[in-house]
């Protein structure tokens, strides 16, 4: 048998031209240097955002424990004092007339930020006060480290 002779043109497509073999250093670092751009001026204010999510999941779990705290009223005749805390909202105790869990789960959850909530009962503006004291953990702040309360305060 006898070889068929093979074309130039069928030889130039099987074989890749140099230039089209793949992007070059310089094309690269500048795709490189276009994403660090992007990430610079996106990236505050996606992580401002977030911060600004646990403020607002803060205040949703609060008006959650003053509407379980309402419930617990309902219930008993009172509010559960400071040293029953927030846990008298998932455990029974020697309370006649408790008809919980009020909170979904059986647990009292950690603000946010992982930080215990505090709570007062009476407070000084109200039945009850609720706390969370932020990002930093601790009383006062301002931005993310503010405190967050029921309103009472």
């Amino acid at each position: 048998m006898r070889r068929q002779p093979v074309s130039s043109l069928a030889k130039r497509r099987r074989r890749p031209r140099a230039s089209q073999a793949g992007f070059t250093l310089v094309e690269i670092l500048v795709v490189i240097t276009i994403i660090g751009l992007i990430m610079a001026l996106v990236g505050p204010r996606v992580l401002n955002y977030l911060s600004e999510s646990k403020a607002k999941a803060a205040k949703i779990q609060i008006e959650s424990f003053s509407s379980a705290l309402d419930l617990y009223y309902l219930d008993l005749g009172r509010y559960p004092n400071t040293n029953e805390g927030l846990a008298a909202l998932t455990q029974a105790g020697n309370a006649a007339g408790w008809n919980g869990p009020y909170l979904r789960g059986g647990v009292v959850p950690n603000d946010p930020w992982g930080h215990s909530y505090i709570y007062h009962a009476p407070a000084p503006r109200g039945p009850y006060e609720i706390i969370s004291l932020g990002s930093d953990g601790q009383e006062g702040g301002s931005g993310t480290a503010a405190d967050i309360t029921n309103g009472t305060r």
